[in-house]
């Protein structure tokens, strides 16, 4: 069975970006014991991601890189706030530079921020994705390919790689 819409992957695979002198940085990985598992064609992937993996079949290998643009966006320079640090005072410490902290904007929607600066009475933050600006390289193997379940078509999400693991 090929990949295409509504169908369940499960994958492995490495994810690179490099730096500006051009040599790759490992950031993660998915394997065959832990492989990544999604409902193809539904938007729980980067569009260009799954661009790649159309009609890829089990077994099949793949490689490819997603510019920023079809990554996660250019860095925004504009995409900084700092925030009164008054708003941290319930979890008992302030963020360190450097740690990526949760937010919720006006409408509910959760988000996560890295900390650039603190001061005593700010908290800067970035709200770029932390994949903002840098080429994504992917590299890895199809393991297997299904028809998604009933449930998992209204559910709108995998239910692991057979179909059977519950929420």
């Amino acid at each position: 069975m090929n990949i295409n819409s509504n169908t369940v992957v499960s994958l492995t695979y490495e994810l690179h970006t490099t730096t500006p002198e051009g040599q790759q940085v490992f950031v993660e990985k998915a394997n065959e014991d832990q492989p990544l598992v999604f409902l193809f064609g539904v938007g729980m992937m980067l569009p260009k991601f799954e661009e790649h993996l159309l009609g890829l079949k089990a077994g099949d290998e793949y490689s490819f890189e997603l510019s920023p643009a079809d990554g996660y966006g250019e860095l925004d320079a504009t995409a900084h706030v700092d925030l009164p640090v008054d708003m941290f005072k319930e979890a008992g410490e302030l963020p360190k530079v450097g740690d990526v902290i949760p937010l919720q904007d006006n409408n509910g929607n959760q988000f996560r921020a890295g900390v650039t600066g603190v001061s005593e009475t700010i908290v800067s933050v970035d709200l770029n994705h932390p994949m903002a600006g840098k080429n994504l390289i992917f590299a890895g193997k199809i393991l297997t390919v299904r028809e998604a379940t009933a449930d998992e078509l209204s559910h709108g999400h995998a239910h692991g790689v057979d179909g059977h693991e519950g929420h």
